[in-house]
């Protein structure tokens, strides 16, 4: 059956069915307060991925594929059909199969049913729904679509279904009291008690009410609906620039309907992300560094923004051989085109390390006593100085600190990058220790690690990315090393947001480089002491392989230190 036919039923389900039992809910007085809505009957109120949020805009990324809105019949004066006052909000239901929107990120063409408001009392005591960096604009509008040629109950099992469009609305001193917005509110003492409607028989569109309005500007993220049940099947768009009206104007929801406070209290994020589109302003972003040069230095990351960098499993640690526990189940890894020379895809210089990006769901590393299959997405190292004596791993091995530390970061397979850094085992990165090599080593074993160390001068600025053309795997980089002789722990990343998220395995034997080699890190990046201090074991239980101890340093899984450069 086509969509088309549902539509005008969607009204019903996003301003009657999800407010259904009218008198089983409400804002305040009554029992079904919005603490208690998750005990509605078949709700999804107590889900983890709720609306409204707060919008942390220092926590806002730019997705460059958050492009411009098409919106068709937005400007119509003729499609909007009534207005009601359904007990909880003031909605304006829409001409069936008129207004569509496209574009924006969205995946497909979604049709606009009705679009609604939410507020508080009286224009001192402002009631959007979201809020931004913890200001609540005066009112909310909530413009509804679904999905076209899916009906509602399909639309309610998907995390797109529905598309909402929010814009704040800021209460001025002045601004015009004779234009569409007063052509809307001069309606609502006709609709003054609850279930009553008037036909609209004046001519106003979507576009007169939103104005000027940059509709380039805007945040995204995926949440529910905002009443009961709160299905959390709703694409957000909330819009950055409000919408100006006049503070006399916007009083007269609250004095008009004796409706007031209609607005959900904001929910945690829960490890969603919040995007904005290109045009958007976002502030800077706060500079870490290992050092003391910037505001965050290691002692100071867990006051980042969304940082867990003061959590009670983090990495990286210092490994007390005498305390290790042996492991039988700690077996052999299998790693899969770790031997392919073509996988690096680019080297780049994120500011805080040296990162080689490899090409996408190639390279594989399962087994050793990991439950899930790891996709291996880059790999990065950890240094000290110039200096011949230089030390500068992260982990330590009975305080002892190795002159580099290579991290190769994998996230489970099953799982988006996103999902993987809210769960313990989401992330396993494998630690290798670098020590100089000794005169007689092979001078064939560095041919690869000078190949690697040849792109530096090309990635001498941040962010300075260079495509690897030359033929290099990681199993030429770690050479002859024992990869069944390893530790075993759980931890986090080493650098903000110091997510614990990493399954860490730490190699007992150490990757033999020149030492002219390795001091081309710091020469050509200009940064030194790359590295975090060791963190509190706590309670964490270090294992290790029952193959016999290694003279060499143990690799741990210290921060994926460019993991989020990688994504961004």
């Amino acid at each position: 059956m086509d969509s088309e036919m549902y539509l005008p039923l969607l009204v019903l389900f996003l301003s009657v069915v999800p407010l259904m039992k009218c008198s089983d809910w409400c804002y305040t007085g009554c029992v079904e307060t919005p603490s208690h809505w998750g005990e509605i009957q078949g709700s999804s109120c107590e889900g983890h991925y709720q609306s409204p949020i707060n919008i942390v805009t220092s926590s806002v990324t730019t997705d460059p594929m958050l492009h411009s809105f098409t919106f068709v019949n937005f400007s119509s004066q003729h499609t909007i059909k009534s207005i009601i006052n359904n007990g909880h909000t003031v909605e304006c239901t829409l001409m069936d199969n008129e207004v569509e929107m496209s574009g924006g990120g969205l995946n497909g063409t979604y049709s606009a049913v009705q679009f609604h408001f939410h507020w508080g009392d009286t224009e001192h005591h402002p009631g959007s729904e979201h809020t931004v960096d913890g200001h609540r604009y005066q009112i909310e509008m909530h413009i509804v679509t679904l999905k076209k040629h899916v009906t509602v109950e399909e639309a309610k099992k998907q995390h797109d279904g529905f598309a909402v469009l929010g814009f704040f609305i800021n209460a001025t001193e002045d601004g015009d009291l004779s234009g569409p917005w007063h052509t809307l509110t001069s309606n609502l003492t006709d609709i003054t008690a609850n279930g009553s409607d008037v036909e609209v028989n004046f001519n106003f569109s979507i576009d007169d009410l939103i104005g000027n309005v940059d509709r380039t500007k805007f945040y995204r993220y995926y949440g529910s609906l905002t009443t009961p049940n709160c299905n959390e099947a709703v694409v957000w768009t909330i819009f950055h620039e409000p919408i100006q009206v006049h503070k006399d104007l916007v009083k007269l929801f609250s004095m008009n309907t004796s409706i007031v406070n209609n607005y959900r209290p904001v929910h945690s994020l829960n490890g969603r992300k919040v995007t904005a589109s290109p045009a958007t302003p976002l502030p800077p972003k706060p500079h870490w560094c290992y050092d003391s040069h910037c505001d965050y230095n290691p002692a100071y990351w867990h006051k980042l923004p969304e940082s867990h960098c003061d959590g009670k499993s983090q990495s990286p640690i210092n490994i007390d051989t005498h305390s290790v526990m042996m492991d039988d189940t700690l077996g052999s890894f299998k790693f899969t085109n770790f031997d392919n020379k073509d996988a690096i895809k680019y080297i780049t210089n994120t500011g805080h390390t040296v990162e080689c990006v490899l090409k996408d769901n190639m390279v594989e590393v399962s087994g050793g006593g990991l439950k899930h299959v790891y996709s291996t997405l880059q790999f990065h190292f950890h240094w000290g100085t110039e200096a011949p004596s230089s030390q500068g791993s992260e982990h330590t091995v009975d305080s002892h600190r190795y002159p580099m530390e290579l991290h190769i970061v994998s996230k489970r397979k099953d799982l988006s990058l996103d999902e993987a850094l809210q769960e313990p085992d989401g992330l396993a990165v494998l630690g290798f220790f670098i020590e100089a090599k000794s005169t007689s080593s092979s001078k064939s074993e560095m041919i690869p690690w000078t190949k690697l160390t040849e792109y530096f001068s090309a990635i001498e600025n941040i962010s300075a990315e260079v495509e690897v053309t030359e033929q290099i795997s990681i199993d030429d980089l770690l050479g002859s090393v024992n990869r069944d002789s390893y530790y075993r722990y759980s931890g986090s990343l080493t650098t903000p947001s110091c997510n614990e998220a990493v399954v860490w395995t730490v190699f007992k034997e150490t990757v033999k480089v020149d030492q002219n080699l390795m001091e081309m890190f710091p020469k050509y990046t200009a940064y030194e002491d790359t590295y975090r201090p060791v963190q509190k074991v706590n309670d964490r239980k270090i294992y290790s392989t029952s193959a016999a101890r290694a003279s060499g340093p143990i690799i741990l899984y210290p921060l994926l230190a460019c993991l989020f450069a990688l994504v961004q």
